[in-house]
């Protein structure tokens, strides 16, 4: 359990923006670390549902509303996932041998691809939640960053790493470690189609947004890293958004 205490706020200081009331690092709990992911999902998620409440409370206007609620998880988050998702792009769209692309995936200045997508990105989320009114389902909205994080989780424990990526190397698989993500990914999709029928269904399709592009960014770079889980928890988000809006 001391581990798993550990490991959750080590997740904290590393993936959220807010400061971490405990500052302390642990060697052995790296992969409670990665178990932890979920509980992280459940901060951001509950900071966006709030953002969301509050916004519609103060019939706020609608492209304020939606400039505020596409922004809030990648402000929390202190754009560290954002930085993932333009470093993929740049590498996968460079359309180079998977060694240039690799090369491209670690090289820290930014390339014109990873801007066009950025923007392509910022300007669909705005466009998702404009779409909404000023209205949407406030727990569905929470679990989405829930379940794209117990995918993370997962996904780094489970699948090749890659060979520059930090994970290379590190003791990751493990039955305990991968059982407490892969129930609160259930919980996290489950929940809300119980309540709210295919309203719920935003949690979900973002866990499917998540597999699909993390698979798609192993294939093109052969193994995962933090790149390319950032990369595919951005768009699961942005997936998960769009049912959120557009099925009721």
């Amino acid at each position: 359990m001391k581990l798993f205490i550990y490991g959750f706020f080590m997740a904290w200081g590393m993936f959220l923006w807010i400061p971490c009331p405990f500052p302390k690092w642990n060697e052995r709990a790296r992969g409670h670390m990665l178990a932890c992911l979920p509980f992280i999902g459940c901060i951001v998620g509950g900071l966006w549902a709030l953002a969301a409440w509050a916004l519609g409370l103060f019939a706020c206007p609608p492209a304020i509303y939606a400039l505020i609620l596409a922004c809030v998880p990648w402000c929390v988050t202190g754009f560290i996932h954002l930085d993932g998702f333009m470093d993929v792009c740049d590498a996968v769209l460079s359309r180079r041998d998977i060694e240039e692309r690799r090369r491209i995936l670690k090289d820290p200045h930014c390339g014109a691809f990873a801007v066009i997508c950025l923007v392509l990105l910022v300007l669909t989320s705005f466009c998702v939640f404009f779409s909404a009114d000023g209205e949407v389902s406030l727990l569905p909205l929470a679990m989405i960053p829930v379940a794209t994080r117990a995918c993370a989780g997962l996904a780094v424990m489970c699948l090749r790493p890659l060979e520059t990526s930090q994970y290379a190397g590190s003791e990751r698989r493990g039955t305990s470690l991968v059982i407490l993500p892969a129930i609160m990914l259930c919980i996290a999709c489950a929940l809300p189609v119980i309540l709210y029928g295919t309203g719920g269904l935003a949690p979900t399709a973002a866990a499917l947004g998540y597999w699909l592009l993390a698979l798609y960014g192993v294939k093109k770079l052969g193994g995962i890293s933090g790149d390319i889980s950032g990369f595919a928890l951005v768009c699961g988000e942005l997936a998960g958004a769009a049912v959120l809006i557009f099925v009721r």
